[in-house]
C-alpha cells in the first residue's frame, strides 16, 4: 500500500470518529429542540445555524486552504470548533441553555468549522492517486455515513439513560481526537504552501475560474446542491416524522436501519471502485434515490420508512462517488483548495434553502390541512423525492458532464 494512501487511511478514521461525534450532538440537539417547542421550523433552524456559517465562508476557506498549510487549518478547525459545543454545555450544566444559547454555540462551532473542509478535501487530492479518488470517495462515503448509521442508535439508546449532556461530552473528546490524528498525519508531508504574491482576492477569484474552466464541474456543483436540496428534507423532517408514530428508541434504531444503506453503498464503491459510465450511474442513482424518498414519506409503517430508507441511503454514494471522481479529476492541484472552497459553497446552497423552508412548510402544512406534524412532514418529504427524480433524468443528456469522465487531468 502507498504511504500516501496510509495516511488517508489515517486520516479517514480521525473523520469517522469526528462524524460521530457530531451525529450524537445533531441527534441530541434536535430531540431536545423539539421537546422543548414542538416545532419543526425551531429544529430546522438549530440545524441551519450550525450549517449556514461554515456554508458562506467555504470561498475564503478554500483560498486559504490553497495559501497556508492544509493540514494546519485542518487541526485548527477541528479544534476550534469544539469551542461551540463547550458553550453549550455549560450552560446547560448550569441550568441556563435558552434556545439563544444553542443557537450560539452552534453557529460558533459553524464558524471554525469552515476552515476544516475545503483542505481536507485538498489533502485527498495531496494524499491519493488518480486511480483511486472513486475508492477514497468511497471511504469517505463510510465515514459520512456514520453521522446516520452509528451517531442516531448510540444516540437513542443513551438519551433512553442519560440525557443530553453526555451526548455533548462524548462529542467534544472526539475533537481531541481528530485533532490529534490530523498532528500525525501533518507529520513528515511538506507544508502545502504556494508561494504566489498574488493578492487575497485573487485566491478567491481563482476558485470561481476552476470550476467555470469546465462547464460541467459547475452543472455537477449545481446537481450537488440539489442533491443536498432534497436530502436536507429527510435530515430535519425524518425525527418529526418518525417521532409521531414512534418514540425515540425507535427513531435512532430506524434511523441507523435506513442509514446502514449508505454503508453498504459505501463499501461497495470503496472495495470495487466505479471505473467507467460515471454519468450514467450518477443519473441513475439520483433517480433512484427520489423515488425511495417519496416513498419514504408515504408511509407511516416504521418497517416500510426503514424499507425505503435504507435504499435512498443505498443509493447516494454511488453519485456522491462520480461526483467527487468528475469533479477531482478534471481540477489542477494547485487550486483544489480554493476550487473546493466555491464547489462546497454552490452544493451547500441547497442545504441552505432545505433548513430555511422544509420546516416552514411542514409547519403551514400542518396549520393549512389540520393534520398532524408527523403527516406534514411526511408529504413534504415525499414531495421532495418526486422532485429530486424527475431533475435527476435530465443528467442523461447533458454532454458537458459527459466530457469530464474523457478529459481527466
Amino acid at each position: 500500500m502507498k504511504k500516501g494512501f496510509k495516511k488517508f487511511l489515517l486520516l479517514w478514521f480521525g473523520e469517522l470518529i469526528s462524524v460521530v461525534g457530531s451525529g450524537l450532538t445533531s441527534f441530541g440537539l434536535g430531540v431536545y429542540v423539539l421537546g422543548q417547542t414542538g416545532s419543526a421550523t425551531n429544529m430546522a433552524l438549530i440545524t441551519l445555524l450550525g450549517f449556514l456559517p461554515s456554508v458562506l465562508l467555504s470561498i475564503p476557506a478554500g483560498a486559504l486552504a490553497d495559501k497556508l498549510d492544509r493540514r494546519l487549518l485542518m487541526i485548527l478547525g477541528d479544534g476550534l470548533s469544539g469551542l461551540g459545543i463547550v458553550f453549550i454545555l455549560i450552560m446547560m450544566i448550569l441550568n441556563k441553555c435558552d434556545l439563544w444559547v444553542i443557537y450560539v454555540g452552534v453557529t460558533v462551532s459553524s464558524i471554525f468549522s469552515s476552515l476544516l473542509q475545503p483542505a481536507f478535501n485538498a489533502t485527498i487530492t495531496d494524499l491519493v492517486g488518480k486511480e483511486d479518488f472513486t475508492k477514497a470517495s468511497g471511504m469517505m462515503g463510510i465515514a459520512g455515513s456514520a453521522k446516520f448509521l452509528i451517531s442516531p442508535m448510540l444516540a437513542g439508546l443513551l438519551l433512553a439513560h442519560f440525557d443530553i449532556k453526555l451526548l455533548l461530552i462524548l462529542d467534544i473528546c472526539t475533537f481531541v481526537i481528530t485533532v490529534l490524528v490530523t498532528i500525525i498525519v501533518r507529520k513528515g508531508m511538506t507544508p502545502s504552501i504556494h508561494e504566489s504574491r498574488e493578492p487575497f482576492k485573487q485566491y478567491i477569484s481563482g476558485g470561481f475560474k476552476a470550476i467555470t474552466k469546465k462547464k460541467g464541474i459547475l452543472i455537477l456543483a449545481i446537481v450537488a446542491s440539489l442533491i443536498n436540496l432534497f436530502m436536507g428534507f429527510i435530515q430535519v423532517l425524518s425525527q418529526s416524522f418518525v417521532l409521531g408514530i414512534t418514540n425515540e428508541k425507535v427513531l435512532g434504531i430506524s434511523e441507523t436501519i435506513c442509514a446502514s444503506g449508505m454503508l453498504v453503498g459505501s463499501l461497495l464503491v470503496g472495495i470495487c471502485g466505479i471505473k467507467k459510465h460515471k454519468t450514467n450511474i450518477l443519473a441513475i442513482s439520483l433517480v433512484l434515490s427520489g423515488i425511495a424518498m417519496s416513498l419514504f414519506g408515504a408511509f407511516n409503517n416504521v418497517y416500510l420508512i426503514c424499507l425505503f430508507g435504507f435504499i435512498f441511503f443505498l443509493t447516494l454514494p454511488f453519485a456522491n462517488s462520480c461526483l467527487d471522481s468528475l469533479c477531482r479529476g478534471n481540477i489542477e492541484p494547485e487550486v483544489q483548495g480554493r476550487a473546493w472552497g466555491v464547489i462546497g459553497f454552490i452544493s451547500q446552497i441547497g442545504s441552505i434553502i432545505s433548513f430555511t423552508v422544509c420546516g416552514l412548510i411542514a409547519d403551514s402544512l400542518k396549520k393549512g390541512l389540520d393534520i398532524t406534524l408527523s403527516r406534514a412532514s411526511g408529504i413534504t418529504i415525499t414531495a421532495g423525492g418526486v422532485i429530486l427524480a424527475i431533475i435527476s433524468i435530465s443528467l442523461f443528456f447533458m454532454n458537458s458532464v459527459k466530457l469530464l469522465e474523457e478529459n481527466y487531468i
